[in-house]
């Protein structure tokens, strides 16, 4: 992820699933150096008040613990928060209203994990990523673990992530899986799910 953000340097990251904050974190630490970067290639100060790049963090459930740490965090003044599903209707609306001030988007879905609701994310948020980035997927390695692994759960091998992934790109040719990623990472968690937006 990382690698990705450095090499896109999106304006904007949309991530559905908070839970702790540690991806909203990661975003923004990244897209604050870019910031810097940015400002010492122009010659210019950098205001910390007023970032340019953003996240926004999607969850059903911001746990009130969960989010006291998120926002007394310093990277904090980066990150947005909409609590509420990500499939809702409204919640899709707000993001999308959101997204249209952002030239480069990168989007990361990692929240419900059965093919249904991550097919209904892909629907609402995939057309938010810019040309030449990204829809990461995660969880997708769900599809090769033993179903016995995910027996408390809604979604196991045949129902997850990779399942949506696969059922979407046969209707969106806009996107294709980057191999070259698949082929780099010896471990993931989301073989399958870098999704480029080709052009």
């Amino acid at each position: 992820m990382q690698e990705l953000i450095w090499k896109i340097k999106p304006d904007l990251i949309i991530e559905t699933g908070i839970a702790h904050g540690g991806s909203l974190i990661l975003s923004a630490s990244m897209l604050s150096l870019l910031d810097y970067c940015d400002a010492i290639e122009n010659g210019a100060m950098l205001d910390p008040k007023a970032p340019r790049r953003r996240v926004l963090g999607l969850d059903i459930d911001i746990r009130s613990h969960n989010r006291i740490e998120i926002e007394a965090h310093p990277m904090s003044n980066r990150i947005d928060m909409i609590e509420g599903s990500s499939i809702d209707r409204d919640i899709v609306a707000q993001v999308h209203d959101i997204a249209s001030g952002y030239e480069r988007v990168l989007v990361c879905l990692d929240s419900n994990h059965t093919h249904k609701h991550v097919l209904a994310e892909l629907e609402a948020y995939a057309p938010l990523v810019s040309p030449s980035s990204y829809c990461v997927v995660f969880d997708t390695v769900i599809d090769d673990m033993p179903a016995e692994m995910f027996s408390d759960r809604p979604w196991g091998p045949g129902d997850n992530p990779k399942t949506a992934v696969w059922e979407y790109l046969k209707s969106h040719p806009e996107f294709e899986i980057d191999k070259q990623i698949d082929h780099k990472l010896l471990i993931s968690v989301a073989t399958d799910g870098f999704l480029k937006k080709i052009g």
